[in-house]
């Protein structure tokens, strides 16, 4: 028998917030504003300037050699994804991860081969990824969730290993590093994600980091109809490019990325000790050697444990005046878009998304509020306990 919302805020006099903990931060700044009116009052509206810089500045910021803006993340997927495969190439992917992960290879005409991940960290298992490996095996699509960086040593040796392509999905983990690297130096392509909610958030945008000459190239010419020069169009493409206003928003935003990352860790840190030891709730793990940039802070609920299921302790933790969310409820693998392709069910993807909470993150929380969310969880957990 659970305990309800009123209860839990009953058993503890008040909820620990009056108004609710801001969960994310996807504000604009003046200097961003006034960024994109400049480029509003110049009439130069599409992509120009401020994108060449943004590429520019975001790829060394990220260790990578080239970056190509683009209009979003699933866009900077597809770019990779055409860049880099072909149809019917059988291609290895998370089946935890965000759908785009996936469904621009289903787009691209690939062959969706749905792999395990680690209950600890919640990334790629790469030991899965070696057990589904066939000799028609031609790339790894491989996601960086939650802004924590994956094995990459491992990935990378299972690639070599097999001559296989890597693309990384990085939407979440700007500025992530792994053994001191920016995650742009790795693999063939890194692609990110610009959405509102992103740690960089321009409203929508996206990027694409390589390494080679040639893939550059062959990127910026699928970003916009096979166009070397006006007119001459030597393959064929699509326009996926970026426009100037969300390019110096973006560019503004860099600017702040490094301050602001910095204390999203210093967040994560705070949490970690505030929330060890509370029976029932499981904090992040990160993969040794990575720095994450803490998109996002993953709590897994025991629910074996606890008297109650992930969504009565989000529910609870409502009514303590802390935000949560699902991040996500459903593996790849049960999700109806998959249903014809489907040839077995991963099982700490299944798992996981019966018990995984994210609670909120962002650069803008304070020592007093960080604290109170994890009073709020401690409290949440003793009451199901």
């Amino acid at each position: 028998m659970s305990t309800s919302t009123q209860e839990l805020a009953a058993n503890g006099g008040t909820p620990v917030f009056d108004a609710p903990v801001p969960f994310m931060a996807p504000k604009l700044h003046r200097e961003d504003i006034d960024a994109a009116t400049a480029v509003l009052e110049s009439g130069m509206l599409r992509a120009a300037g401020n994108c060449a810089e943004l590429e520019t500045q975001f790829a060394d910021k990220s260790d990578a050699k080239f970056g190509l803006t683009c209009a979003n993340g699933t866009c900077a997927l597809q770019l990779a994804y055409e860049a880099l495969l072909q149809p019917g190439d059988e291609v290895i992917v998370p089946a935890w991860t965000y759908i785009a992960t996936a469904s621009m290879l289903v787009a691209r005409g690939c062959k969706l081969v749905f792999c395990d991940s680690l209950a600890d960290t919640m990334q790629v298992d790469p030991d899965d990824i070696r057990k589904r490996i066939t000799p028609n095996t031609k790339a790894l699509a491989v996601t960086h969730l939650y802004g924590t960086p994956v094995d990459i040593d491992a990935v990378q040796a299972i690639a070599k290993e097999h001559g296989l392509r890597v693309i990384y999905d990085c939407a979440q983990a700007h500025l992530a590093t792994y053994n001191g690297t920016g995650i742009g130096a790795f693999g063939d392509a890194c692609t990110y994600s610009f959405y509102a909610t992103k740690n960089l958030g321009t409203g929508e945008g996206g990027l694409v980091t390589v390494n080679d000459d040639a893939l550059n190239t062959e990127i910026g010419l699928i970003r916009s109809h096979g166009e070397p020069e006006k007119y001459l169009h030597t393959r064929i493409g699509f326009n996926y490019r970026m426009n100037d206003i969300t390019g110096a928003i973006g560019l503004s935003r860099l600017q702040r990325l490094q301050a602001e990352t910095d204390k999203r860790r210093a967040v994560a840190t705070l949490y970690d000790q505030h929330l060890a030891g509370v029976a029932g709730v499981t904090t992040p793990t990160v993969t040794a050697g990575a720095d994450s940039a803490w998109h996002l802070y993953s709590l897994k609920i025991d629910i074996d444990a606890l008297n109650c299921s992930r969504d009565g302790f989000s529910e609870a933790l409502k009514a303590e005046g802390v935000p949560s969310a699902v991040h996500y409820p459903k593996s790849l693998t049960d999700q109806p878009a998959f249903a014809d392709i489907v040839t077995d069910h991963p099982p700490v993807a299944r798992w996981l998304a019966d018990r995984v909470l994210s609670i909120p993150m962002h650069h803008e929380l304070t020592e007093e509020q960080v604290k109170g969310v994890s009073e709020a969880v401690a409290k949440v957990a003793a009451a199901f306990g």
